[in-house]
């Protein structure tokens, strides 16, 4: 590849992403504007202002994204009610896009060649930066220092940092015990202690959950008010889409909803062991549901839950902006026209539970279904013919395998 002139950098003003802004002015010799994303994950960003403007960045731009991202990108998602290999709510995967997408537009308004991010040589994040870049941008080049130095280790990155200037605090000497990824979404924790599958994961690598034996022992109601599919308040207060999420989340935190620990498919080929917080995603997905049973027709259901995997697995292996991803969106999108209403949910040590659900758009009804007198709501008659003319080929079948036994 030939140098870049002018990289835009994903930067969280950590050491790791500290030391790339260094080796891409060293390395590459061009000037580095730095990104800094605020998606909710509760860490002061002006101290990433400060470390940027020492290190000789050209411009720095801190952007709070949290209502685009919960907006845009994780209320889409949440439609479709998208879980990875059964488990995963994507809190990680669904923040990649966004960032990407901000990396291509400020490389446009600066003129940059390139743009770069501090994802590893052996991880999806890698393939979720670069793929939606490409996408929005086809002839942007990515510089993935993961991929191209010989720092494989911290004890040479922190030796690199020392010979050229990048300040290494006292406490990121030594080997980190677990890696963290954080947004509004959720927490994820890898590596180190959590290497082994067999051993449970300390306490200490959970941040934002209690743990649910220590949470309250009485239950708590919540009632989330819903509109084409989006949460929209909580007890009868309007919100914002990032408001909506952060109070969940705090919901969640109280009563240790929320956690996760998975052993998944990575989409580069190897598996992976994560601890994943998602407190208010998970309240939220069980809301949706509730609200789903009632106003959603069962072949619309039925065959949303059909594709929710594909839709899922796109979202994981970084293809946002595919047009593949776009087609189920829009299909996602149409079957919440008439999802809304009102779900009461129960919160109680690790559980969220819709326990009641309300909505002007129902297609429950009670006439049908109640065991009492049903005024001829319902015919029990017609079962008769509905079940025979299902069970023709059954009976089709069976007589024919009859005929052939000895």
């Amino acid at each position: 590849m030939e140098k870049p002139k002018k990289v835009v950098l994903a930067y969280s003003g950590g050491l790791d992403t500290s030391i790339i802004l260094k080796w891409l002015m060293v390395e590459y010799g061009c000037e580095v504007v730095t990104f800094t994303a605020d998606l909710g994950q509760g860490e002061e960003l002006e101290p990433a202002r400060k470390k940027a403007e020492m290190m000789g960045a050209s411009a720095i731009y801190i952007e709070d994204l949290r209502e685009e991202f919960v907006r845009d990108f994780v209320m889409p998602m949440f439609r479709a009610n998208a879980v990875y290999e059964g488990q995963y709510l994507l809190g990680t995967s669904i923040a990649r896009p966004l960032i990407s997408k901000r990396l291509v537009e400020i490389a446009r308004a600066e003129g940059a060649d390139a743009i770069a991010h501090g994802a590893t040589g052996k991880g999806n994040d890698q393939v979720r930066f670069e793929l939606s870049a490409y996408a929005l941008e086809p002839g942007i080049k990515v510089v993935a220092p993961w991929r191209e130095w010989d720092l494989t280790s911290r004890t040479r990155l922190i030796e690199w940092a020392e010979q050229h200037q990048v300040q290494v605090p006292k406490d990121k000497r030594g080997e980190a015990p677990f890696s963290v990824d954080a947004n509004l979404l959720h927490t994820s924790s890898e590596g180190k202690v959590l290497e082994d599958p067999a051993q449970e994961a300390p306490d200490y690598v959970y941040q934002r959950t209690v743990n649910p034996e220590d949470a309250p022992d009485q239950p708590e109601y919540i009632e989330i008010g819903f509109e084409k599919g989006d949460p929209v308040s909580i007890n009868g207060a309007a919100m914002s889409p990032a408001e909506i999420l952060a109070a969940l989340n705090e919901y969640g935190r109280k009563h240790g909803i929320g956690r996760l620990d998975l052993v998944e498919g990575r989409y580069v080929g190897m598996k992976s062991r994560g601890i994943y917080e998602t407190p208010g995603g998970t309240i939220w997905l069980a809301a949706h549901r509730g609200i789903e049973s009632l106003c959603l027709d069962r072949g619309a259901a039925h065959l949303k839950d059909e594709l929710m995997p594909k839709y899922a697995e796109l979202i994981y292996n970084g293809y946002w902006f595919s047009p593949e991803r776009e087609m189920l969106q829009a299909l996602i999108d149409k079957s919440q026209e008439h999802v809304r209403g009102t779900a009461r949910m129960k919160l109680y040590k690790g559980q969220a539970s819709c326990v009641g659900r309300w909505s002007e758009a129902s297609l429950y009804s009670e006439a049908h279904v109640t065991f009492e007198e049903d005024a001829g709501a319902y015919d029990q008659k017609d079962a008769e013919g509905f079940i025979k003319l299902n069970a023709l080929r059954l009976r089709l079948l069976a007589m024919r395998n009859r005929r052939g036994q000895p």
